[in-house]
């Protein structure tokens, strides 16, 4: 189960909504950023000790959880939060593919001087963050990365798929950067992009994303794969 101060931390981001809401989304984004592991036990009476609430809101929103498919129930053994499966991992990547490839058309056409500048801070950001091994300043700094280059399409119903997605992407993106030669990797991309986007080159830009992805796919799979060994 994870550390206190990290339930307590990711409470304080939803502590302006309703009990349940908040109950829901700290448990949610727990499991997005990998505080609660895949197999992991929900026991109702230590998670409600811990988060300062009764049962109820606790059993609701593991009901909230299993339908969303983030919590599976076990016979004799209760709620565990669900394993990242191989169908899941290429479903939600797919959906990436298009979209983050629509995203790079759009960058490459509209992005702006002061959007480009702003997107290779970021890169350099997170080249600083990935020195730090701070496993999750590393995958919040490229979600920033990544917010960056979707709010250049200038789209902003894309822009708002994009950010449906991500939450989903979300574990899949953590288990990616477990990997200290993934993350240095990604620094090269995130510059390489960077330059194609400044050299107005779509082709280029596309293919990187598209490699991008592929190996996020390979390197998961991979993993899902020694898991099971």
């Amino acid at each position: 189960m994870m550390m206190n101060d990290e339930l307590t931390r990711i409470m304080a981001d939803y502590q302006y909504m309703p009990l349940r809401d908040l109950v829901f989304h700290t448990l949610r984004r727990a499991i997005m950023q990998g505080y609660l592991k895949p197999g992991e036990r929900l026991m109702e009476i230590k998670l409600a000790n811990r988060m300062g609430v009764s049962r109820t809101p606790i059993r609701e929103a593991i009901r909230m959880l299993e339908l969303e498919g983030l919590v599976v129930m076990i016979p004799r053994k209760g709620a565990q939060v669900a394993k990242i499966t191989e169908r899941d991992l290429r479903e939600v990547l797919e959906v990436r593919m298009g979209l983050e490839q629509l995203a790079v058309q759009f960058a490459t056409e509209r992005i702006t001087e002061e959007q480009l500048a702003a997107l290779c801070d970021a890169s350099r950001e997170f080249e600083k963050t990935v020195k730090s091994g701070d496993l999750t300043e590393i995958a919040e700094a490229d979600v920033r990365f990544h917010d960056l280059l979707y709010a250049a399409t200038g789209n902003g119903r894309l822009v708002q798929l994009l950010n449906n997605l991500r939450e989903q992407m979300y574990r899949y993106r953590i288990e990616y950067l477990k990997s200290q030669e993934i993350r240095e990797s990604l620094v090269q991309e995130h510059d390489s992009l960077c330059e194609k986007l400044k050299d107005r080159d779509l082709d280029g830009a596309r293919t990187i994303m598209k490699s991008h992805i592929q190996r996020q796919e390979e390197s998961i799979l991979q993993g899902l794969l020694q898991e099971e060994e």
